[in-house]
């Protein structure tokens, strides 16, 4: 009866401790969906200033129109792009695709901005200068919500490769989440040599 009793007690520790393990893979799994809904919403806020800043940019910088066309059709590459993976966190393949996207939308306004400063009318308007303002501070928004999804990735892949979590999420099939990575190529992230 004892025997029976002690077998029942682990069986039931057992289950407990399964359920525990499960039920906090799952708070770790929302914990990053919720991070990315964070970029999310920086993302969707920098997409809308882009059409306005391209606009205020159109008046001054008329014969610049391959750059500015080209911010449009990078910005709307990078909704789509958006859009795909916010659907669904786990397709790699559309997230890859967001990350390059972004990366694209990352450079074509580099360029902008850079043919801006040939344009002092277009430096001192207004308009330009809060829209200006409002992206750059948006892209630090971005920048942390960025660093607090990774950091939530982070925490939940370790949760699901690590034993006994492993277990469980082999059991119910969680899957590794994609960290937010730098598209940059390894020549880019070389130091630049400056020489005098």
């Amino acid at each position: 009866m004892t025997a029976v009793l002690v077998l029942l007690a682990i069986i039931a520790v057992v289950i407990f401790w399964g359920v525990g393990v499960y039920n906090r893979i799952i708070a770790l799994r929302n914990y990053f969906q919720n991070a990315f809904s964070q970029i999310d919403v920086q993302l969707k806020r920098r997409y809308d200033l882009i059409p306005n800043l391209v606009e205020t940019a159109k008046a001054y910088m008329a014969h610049e129109r391959e750059t500015l066309e080209a911010v449009i059709s990078a910005r709307n590459h990078a909704v789509d792009a958006n859009n795909k993976v916010s659907g669904n966190l786990a397709d790699g393949t559309a997230f890859k695709q967001m990350v390059a996207a972004d990366g694209v939308l990352n450079a074509s306004l580099g360029k902008l901005f850079a043919l801006s400063e040939a344009y002092p009318d277009l430096q001192a308007n207004q308009t330009m200068m809060q829209l200006s303002e409002e992206l750059s501070s948006t892209e630090n928004r971005i920048a942390f919500a960025r660093q607090g999804y990774n950091d939530s990735v982070m925490s939940y892949n370790v949760a699901i490769q690590q034993f006994p979590g492993s277990v469980i999420a082999n059991s119910f099939g969680f899957k590794t989440a994609e960290l937010l990575e730098s598209t940059e190529s390894p020549e880019e992230r070389k130091a630049i040599k400056v020489a005098f």
